[in-house]
């Protein structure tokens, strides 16, 4: 090898550690200045169902500074630990989930996600707590009056979505999604008494009578019959007439007369604000945010399809017709 190569070779490999060396003294200088960046704010986006949020900005920035009285603007970035922010936005019970990281501009985005709460529950040994789509317990929030579905008797003091309790978690959850999301029950149902034996008892605010509305599944075709009778039955006899109505049994709509007179007026007054709501929630119907369901006119199950309206007895002599048939139909009864 003659020495014009060597000297080629060597000046080859001193070009190459040049560059080699600026690229560490740009990388170096690149990375002293990401550290060296500062937070120049936050911005906070609170996503949740509907216009109610059940948390603030306050709550927010307090979990994640707590008790230290620097702010978040002017920190270096790198002094953040985004992981362990997120984990302590997340042991608020109303948090969902919470996503943090900073933009191009060295703004704080801080994503919460709030859970969505479904029911109100008050249990037999007289707490009170709200419970999310997901069936996660929620302590009560100190700002909002939440409009929800509200149940009674629950057994357990917290939610169990195992044992025991799992089944009728699982049916109190469906029940009050399909309360909350329409509108005429949810306008109609005032309570939902759980009984001992774990069936449910729905309490009008229209009319003095109880539903009796069994296990919680088959709950679409059962509110589906119970607004047939509301509509074909109550509304002509007046919704005072029946002391109990029972739509636990597949098809079927059976009414226990009361014994004692109700007032005229009364139940003229109750049959224009229960066909009111009917009008109202048909008309808001297509707005609901539960597609799925088809409106009422467009179901299979129509008057036609049950398999009639019984009517039992609860007046005085209620023990000598016991005798007879256990269920006497209504004449106009369609098969």
């Amino acid at each position: 090898m003659s020495i014009r190569d060597n000297i080629k070779k060597v000046l080859f490999i001193l070009l190459w550690c040049i560059a080699g060396t600026g690229g560490v003294a740009l990388l170096v200088a690149a990375i002293n200045k990401k550290n060296g960046r500062t937070c120049k704010g936050y911005h906070i986006e609170i996503n949740g169902k509907g216009k109610t949020f059940y948390i603030d900005e306050k709550q927010i920035l307090a979990a994640i500074e707590g008790d230290r009285i620097q702010k978040i603007a002017g920190k270096t970035i790198v002094s953040f630990d985004l992981r362990r922010m997120e984990e302590k936005l997340k042991k608020n019970a109303w948090i969902r989930d919470a996503q943090l990281f900073f933009d191009n501009n060295e703004l704080l985005r801080i994503n919460i996600t709030e859970r969505e709460p479904v029911a109100r529950i008050f249990t037999t040994s007289g707490s009170s707590f709200f419970m999310d789509s997901s069936c996660v317990e929620l302590p009560m929030p100190d700002k909002s009056a939440l409009k929800l579905p509200v149940f009674t008797g629950f057994p357990s003091d917290r939610i169990r979505k195992s044992g025991s309790d799992s089944v009728l978690v699982a049916q109190l959850k469906q029940m009050s999604w399909y309360i909350l999301h329409d509108t005429f029950w949810m306008a109609d149902i005032e309570q939902i008494n759980i009984k001992p034996n774990r069936t449910f008892q729905l309490v009008p605010l229209i009319g003095n009578h109880l539903i009796e509305f069994g296990p919680g599944e088959d709950y679409e075709k059962k509110f589906r019959n119970l607004l047939i009778f509301y509509r074909e039955v109550l509304a002509k006899t007046g919704f005072d007439k029946y002391s109990v109505i029972n739509i636990e049994y597949n098809g079927q709509v059976i009414g226990t007369r009361r014994g004692s007179n109700v007032s005229k007026s009364d139940s003229v007054q109750a049959m224009k604000n229960i066909l009111q709501l009917i009008k109202s929630a048909q008309q808001l119907q297509v707005d609901t945010v539960r597609k799925e369901v088809k409106p009422l006119e467009q179901n299979v199950e129509t008057e036609q399809t049950l398999t009639g309206y019984d009517i039992v007895a609860d007046d005085d002599d209620s023990a000598q017709k016991a005798k007879g048939p256990a269920k006497k139909p209504l004449q106009k009864n369609r098969k």
